[in-house]
């Protein structure tokens, strides 16, 4: 069961990259989660329920945002607001990566590493997809 491994947390604005680190570090044997911490105005909404022995704070450029969801309309007050929002997070965060210039390759890259000097356990074997924001876990 994950419970037994440390908590990684993932944040940040939209567009940032949160799902698909958390996916891939999931893969990797860490028990990663996201929080939608940029939609709600609960600064410590991450650390609510089970505060996480690892928090990762993404974040992306407005340019990189449109090009990565060119079907949603983002404008900068959008990302101030969702800045706003997460500067409690980012604040805590033990780790920040801006992945405007970077592929998920390499942001994975930079949390696995990070995550290997702060010697946080993992599984030997991939864990099963994480339970979507909202939806009920059948673990």
């Amino acid at each position: 069961m994950t419970t037994d491994l440390p908590l990684v947390k993932v944040v940040g604005v939209s567009a940032s990259g949160k799902s698909t680190l958390v996916k891939n570090l999931r893969e990797a044997g860490y028990d990663a989660r996201s929080v939608s911490q940029e939609h709600t105005q609960v600064q410590d909404l991450w650390r609510r329920i089970r505060p996480p022995a690892v928090l990762i704070h993404l974040d992306v450029n407005l340019a990189m945002q449109r090009q990565r969801r060119p079907d949603v309309t983002w404008n900068q007050a959008n990302v101030e607001v969702e800045q706003q929002r997460l500067a409690h997070a980012r604040a805590a965060a033990d780790l920040t990566i801006d992945t405007s210039a970077i592929a998920a390759t390499d942001t994975l890259a930079l949390a696995l590493d990070f995550l290997h000097r702060a010697q946080i356990p993992h599984a030997s074997t991939p864990l099963p997809p994480a339970t979507p924001t909202g939806g009920i876990s059948h673990e």
